[in-house]
C-alpha cells in the first residue's frame, strides 16, 4: 500500500509539473468517451442501446477536432470554448442523431468557469447553454422537450457550476495561505523589532554604567596620582573611591549582561533595576569625586513611579551628572530636581560650569552617545527631553516623563531626535 501510494503521488506531482501532458491525456479520454457514446442509440424504448448505429465520418472528424482543442484549454480557455461550441453546434445542426461532440464543450466551459471570475462564468455559461440547447431543440428530429435536449441544458449548467465551485475553493485556499504567510512575516518582523529594541536598551544601559563609573574612576585615579607623594592618606582615600566605583561598575555590568542569559540560568540577576531609590548613593559618589551636587527630589513622596519611568529618570540624572563632571570644568556645581507635575514627572539637571567650546553637544561631539541615549530613552516612553546651554553660563537638561507610559512606534523617522531639537 505504501509503494502504491508513493507511485500515485509521484504520478500526480509529475502531471502537475507537466499540465500539457495532463490535458493531452484528458483530451484522449474525452475523445474515446465521445466515440463510444456515438455508437449508442438514445431513442430505444428501454434506454440507450449499442450496435444499432455508427457515427458518420464527419462526426468522427468533429469529435477529433473538439478533443484536440482541449489540449490548449488552460492556455486559451475562452478560445477553446468558442471552438468546441462551434463544433458542437455544427454537429447538432447537420447530424441526426448527433454525436456527443457537446462533451468537449462541457469540459471547456468547466475550464472557463474554474479560471475566470463569477460574472464571466454567468455570462459565458448562460450564452453557451442557450446556444447549444436552442440548436438541439430547433434542428433535431426529436421533440424540443426530449431528454437529449434537456441533458445538454443540464450538463452545460452543471459544468459552469462545478467550475465556479472549484474556482471559489481555490481562491479560499489561496487566501488562507496568504494570510498564514502574512502572519508569519508579521511575527518575524515583530520578533526582529523586539530584538532591536532590546539591543538598544541594553546598549543604553551599558553606556550609562560604563560612562558614569569610568569617569569617576578616572577622576579619583588622577587625584591619587597627584597627591600620592605629598599626602598619601588622601591618595589612599581616592584609591578607595576608585575601588568602590569599580566594584559598583562591575556589579551593574554583571546585572545588565546577566539579562542576556537564559531564563532558567541560576546565575541570572534577581536584583531590581536602579532607580531614584539609589539616587543618594549616586550623588554621594559624585560628591566624593569633587562635584558639589544639590538634590531636590519631591517625586519620592507619594506613590512610587512606574518602573520604566523610575529607571529612565535615574539614567537621565546619572548621564547628565557624568557629563557635568567630564565637561563642566573646575569649580562647577550641579543641581538636580525631580518633581511630579500632573500626570508627568519632570527631571532637571543644572550646572554653572563653563566647560569647553563643544559642550553644547555633550559627549556626542567627541563621538559618544550620551545625549542621544537620553533622548532615545525618554522618547521611548513618550516623553520629551531638551538639553542646551543656559543663559549666563552652564548647561541645562530637562526631561518630561509621562507617568502612564505611551511607547512610540520604533519605526517613526527621527523619533529619537525630535526631543533634542532645542539642544
Amino acid at each position: 500500500m505504501t509503494t502504491l501510494g508513493t507511485g500515485v503521488l509521484r504520478i500526480r506531482n509529475w502531471l502537475r509539473d507537466h499540465p500539457l501532458a495532463l490535458d493531452g491525456a484528458l483530451a484522449l479520454a474525452v475523445y474515446v468517451a465521445m466515440v463510444v457514446g456515438s455508437f449508442a442509440d438514445p431513442g430505444a424504448h428501454h434506454g440507450p442501446t449499442f450496435g444499432t448505429r455508427a457515427p458518420a465520418v464527419g462526426s468522427v472528424f468533429l469529435m477529433a477536432l473538439g478533443a484536440l482543442a482541449l489540449v490548449w484549454r488552460r492556455r486559451r480557455p475562452m478560445a477553446v470554448l468558442a471552438a468546441t461550441g462551434v463544433l458542437a453546434v455544427v454537429e447538432l445542426v447537420t447530424a441526426d442523431p448527433p454525436a456527443p461532440v457537446v462533451m468537449s464543450t462541457v469540459i471547456a466551459l468547466y475550464t472557463v468557469a474554474a479560471r475566470t471570475d463569477r460574472p464571466t462564468t454567468w455570462r459565458v455559461g448562460l450564452l453557451t447553454m442557450a446556444v447549444l440547447t436552442a440548436a438541439a431543440m430547433f434542428f433535431g428530429s426529436a421533440p424540443w422537450y426530449s431528454q437529449e435536449n434537456l441533458g445538454i441544458f443540464a450538463w452545460t449548467g452543471m459544468a459552469g457550476a462545478a467550475g465556479d465551485a472549484v474556482r471559489s475553493r481555490r481562491a479560499f485556499v489561496d487566501a488562507i495561505r496568504e494570510r498564514a504567510e502574512r502572519a508569519e512575516r508579521t511575527r518575524e518582523e515583530e520578533a526582529r523589532r523586539r530584538v532591536a529594541e532590546e539591543r538598544l536598551r541594553i546598549a543604553r544601559d551599558l553606556h550609562d554604567v560604563v560612562a558614569h563609573h569610568i569617569a569617576l574612576v578616572n577622576v579619583q585615579a588622577g587625584v591619587a596620582a597627584h597627591v600620592m607623594d605629598r599626602r598619601p592618606d588622601q591618595a589612599k582615600e581616592a584609591l578607595a573611591h576608585v575601588r568602590e566605583a569599580s566594584r559598583s561598575a562591575l556589579n551593574e555590568l554583571r546585572a545588565t549582561v546577566g539579562l542576556l542569559r537564559q531564563s532558567g540560568d541560576p546565575t541570572a540577576p534577581t536584583e531590581p533595576a536602579p532607580g531614584l531609590a539609589v539616587l543618594d548613593e549616586l550623588v554621594k559618589t559624585l560628591r566624593q569625586a569633587g562635584l558639589p551636587v544639590e538634590v531636590a527630589c519631591a517625586a519620592k513622596e507619594g506613590p512610587p513611579l512606574p518602573a520604566a519611568v523610575d529607571l529612565a529618570a535615574y539614567r537621565v540624572i546619572q548621564e547628565a551628572l557624568t557629563n557635568v563632571r567630564k565637561h563642566a570644568g573646575p569649580g562647577a556645581k550641579a543641581e538636580v530636581s525631580v518633581v511630579r507635575v500632573g500626570a508627568t514627572a519632570e527631571v532637571m539637571v543644572l550646572d554653572n560650569g563653563r566647560g569647553t567650546a563643544g559642550r553644547a553637544g555633550g559627549d556626542i561631539v567627541g563621538g559618544g552617545h550620551g545625549l542621544l541615549g537620553m533622548r532615545e530613552r525618554v522618547t521611548a516612553l513618550g516623553g520629551t527631553l531638551t538639553a542646551g546651554p543656559r543663559y549666563g553660563g552652564g548647561f541645562r537638561v530637562h526631561a518630561i516623563l509621562p507617568l502612564k507610559v505611551r511607547a512610540r512606534e520604533p519605526d517613526q523617522p527621527g523619533a529619537a531626535g525630535r526631543t533634542g531639537e532645542h539642544a
